[in-house]
């Protein structure tokens, strides 16, 4: 009972070079689509920005620390 191969038939996909509408969609109202998820995710920015900025606003305090206590 040996299994007979099927021949697929591949599905290729191709845009024209003369199309110019390939993706209309993607750029109309964009300020507003910008603005819906910047209002939807503020939390989740802040929560992500919030330690890497204080982490950065650290080493910069600590960096100039050091500099000046080799000062003199």
């Amino acid at each position: 009972m040996g299994k007979t191969p099927v021949r697929m038939k591949a599905v290729v996909y191709a845009l024209s070079p003369f199309q110019q509408k390939v993706m209309p969609g993607l750029w109309k109202d964009l300020p507003a689509k910008i603005h819906h998820k910047v209002s939807e995710n503020w939390l989740s920015a802040v929560l992500l920005l919030a330690p890497v900025v204080g982490t950065y606003s650290y080493v910069q305090y600590y960096q100039e620390k050091e500099k000046l206590s080799h000062r003199y």
